[in-house]
């Protein structure tokens, strides 16, 4: 085997390179095993064509995989939730259990479950593969539902991102949620979603849409992440066909869309969820002292098993072979890779990703999953939320990575909460800003963000109220003055403007972030009384041209535009770090950045080092329009001036009023007729 490509790019890897040539091979050798030899995985994955009910010729066919269990009986509203001998199930090989139905016997839309029986007891349970779940208004039980629509979904053409050999654009993520995506205190649909909002994510320019909680989950409040029912669209918010249409229409306005994929872990709930299926613990998931996880009160995978192997990958293609996803981002990485699920963990040396710590059998997981989905569709994207920082995350397996295109950098908004809360403004270091947001691996493509969900939940800030706090309920309006809102709307636009613009291949905004949305994320709950009040988003507000939520909202808009210009690709060149003045400008691709990060003085014939050449303003975060003094004229152009007597470098004379962040660009010299 050659050596190992990320061996090569980072020689400190060098200590671990027989281990990183075990994994390439560990993975290969499982994509053999489970392929037949083939090294396709597309046959492999095909678990939700035939477990499930699906309708044939004659009628319907349901099959189910239930090692254990000794009886199966279908009941539901057709036979008034009885076990009855005409809907028993027969036994197959290899705990496969079948049952043949006419459409006298079933129909669409009828709710049904299993009565699975095994040594020593026997309950409901919902299929595995169920594909479409629904509670029922009166006693809140969870149902299996009958599904008979074509799904008539909309296959597009691949969406690139430019002509052949043109440099691939910046990936701008949007992460939304449909149910708290509502004005009102309500569960919103995909169809409202797709009418209301998805026009707003359009006009703001970001061209991938993240959608968070499409599996279905018993419990709202969970945030989609406590999975019960892993092949079937929530259905609070829509139908399958919603969805589609969903997708459908984002993909004609020229955005991706990609899904938030929970196979981290799975919700306790048996009912509802697969945990004890056939009344074993052990057909999917640890049966010692690793079934459990320690923080999310769930169930972890075994992915040493290849049952697990198959149910997860099968879930991978059908969420692209059945809704056209272009891709996913995978949830709760650092937990699958550790056997301590990375808990208290520092990650500050190369030992922590190789000891053995590392749960060897998920890693072969996500490798194969990542396979999978390029295999199925080249151009998907597979995004990573790992805070370990392990090397070849986001590198091709056959390098010594995992197969991920993106990798989030999650260090960044931690690194913007502790600033915040700890560090007074006129002491800000630009350079440890710069480099905070630029320490990436070379190799790998990262996503920067400043704030997700994550950081809008209950318990949690974001940083518009950080920033501003009780001031954002009385001081948002343009006629009201206010020192803490002047500092909160200069400095939200700054983070963002850096962080955007330093970015490692793409940026994610959480839904309503982009305007600084007031209200923190609280989803119903006996804590709240089970209210909805702070499960919704206000876009009233960036509407409003009294409130000053719409500049924040607009600089976001002429931002995303502007990043979008930037190849993926561009270096970052720094020109000047000046503690002192806590002013820093950095050159990346055509474009020029500026920024005064200092509260309280504003430089007049402030020089930046730049290139001959003739500049204008494209970006002032000061400008009115943005909520800002408006201290800059845009209008104006400047003209790279020699220094020295030789006038081997350029430069340009500026003035920079405090919190400003400005952006130029090279103006084009005129044709001499």
């Amino acid at each position: 085997m050659e050596r190992p490509a990320i061996v090569i790019r980072d020689p400190y890897l060098g200590a671990y390179e027989e281990k990183i040539r075990e994994r390439i091979s560990k993975i290969k050798a499982k994509l053999l095993e489970l392929s037949g030899g083939t090294n396709s995985l597309a046959s492999f994955a095909n678990g939700h064509h035939y477990f499930g009910l699906h309708r044939t010729d004659k009628g319907w066919i349901l099959r189910e995989w239930a090692p254990n269990a000794i009886g199966i009986w279908l009941s539901g509203t057709f036979n008034n939730w009885e076990q009855t001998e005409e809907y028993r199930f027969n036994a197959s090989m290899n705990g496969e259990w079948i049952l043949n139905l006419t459409d006298s016997q079933i129909k669409h839309l009828d709710e049904y479950k299993l009565w699975i029986s095994w040594p020593g007891g026997g309950d409901y349970r919902l299929p595995l593969y169920a594909n479409r779940v629904v509670q029922d208004e009166t006693n809140k039980v969870f149902n299996a539902q009958v599904w008979d629509v074509p799904s008539g979904i909309k296959h597009v053409s691949p969406l690139k991102t430019g002509p052949e050999g043109e440099p691939e654009k910046p990936l701008l993520v949007y992460e939304a949620h449909v149910g708290m995506s509502a004005e009102k205190g309500m569960v919103n649909s995909f169809n409202s979603f797709r009418k209301v909002v998805l026009p707003r994510i359009v006009r703001l320019g970001y061209n991938t849409l993240q959608l968070m909680a499409i599996q279905e989950h018993p419990y709202y409040g969970s945030f989609g992440y406590h999975v019960s029912n892993f092949f079937a669209v929530s259905s609070r918010f829509g139908t399958p066909d919603d969805l589609r249409d969903l997708i459908s229409t984002a993909h004609d306005s020229g955005m991706k869309v990609i899904m938030d994929i929970v196979h981290s872990h799975a919700v306790k709930n048996t009912l509802e969820g697969p945990g004890l299926y056939d009344g074993s613990p052990g057909m999917l998931f640890h049966t010692d002292h690793r079934r459990e996880h320690p923080a999310w009160d769930s169930l972890c995978f075994d992915y040493g098993k290849n049952e697990t192997l198959h149910f997860l990958l099968s879930n991978c293609k059908y969420w692209i072979e059945e809704f056209d996803f272009d891709g996913f981002r995978f949830d709760g990485v650092t937990s699958m890779l550790y056997f301590d699920h990375g808990l208290g963990k520092a990650f500050t040396n190369y030992d922590a990703y190789f000891d053995a710590g590392i749960d060897e059998d998920a890693l072969v997981y996500l490798g194969l999953a990542n396979f999978l989905i390029h295999e199925i569709k080249p151009e998907a994207i597979t995004i990573a939320e790992d805070m370990s920082g392990l090397p070849g995350l986001a590198a091709p397996v056959g390098e010594g990575g995992l197969g991920f295109d993106y990798r989030l950098a999650m260090g960044i908004p931690d690194f913007w909460i502790r600033l915040l809360k700890e560090t007074p403004d006129e002491s800000w270091n630009v350079g440890q800003i710069l480099w905070e947001l630029t320490n990436r691996r070379a190799d790998e493509k990262t996503i920067s963000y400043v704030e997700s969900h994550d950081q809008a939940l209950v318990g949690d800030k974001t940083v518009i109220f950080r920033l501003a706090d009780k001031e954002m309920y009385t001081h948002m309006a343009r006629t009201t003055p206010s020192l803490i809102i002047d500092r909160a709307i200069a400095l939200h636009k700054m983070i963002r403007l850096i962080t955007v613009s330093t970015h490692g291949g793409g940026y994610l905004n959480f839904m309503g972030n982009e305007f600084g949305h007031p209200e923190w994320i609280d989803f119903p709950r006996p804590g709240n009384d089970w209210s909805y009040q702070y499960a919704r988003r206000q876009w009233n507000l960036a509407d409003n041209p009294n409130l000053r939520y719409m500049g924040l909202n607009e600089f976001d808009r002429q931002l995303i535009g502007l990043i979008q210009t930037v190849p993926q690709t561009n270096p970052i060149r720094t020109i000047l770090i000046q503690e002192k003045d806590q002013v820093v400008a950095f050159e990346r691709g055509n474009l020029i950045f500026v920024l005064n990060f200092n509260p309280s003085t504003s430089f007049t014939g402030y020089g930046i080092g730049v290139k001959p050449a003739e500049y204008e303003i494209i970006l002032n975060s000061d400008s009115q329009q943005f909520g800002g003094f408006g201290r800059i004229d845009d209008t104006v152009t400047y003209d790279a001036q020699p220094l020295g007597k030789l006038g081997s470098d350029y430069q340009i004379l500026l003035y920079l009023p405090s919190r400003v962040g400005l952006v130029f660009k090279t103006i084009p010299p005129k044709r001499v007729r």
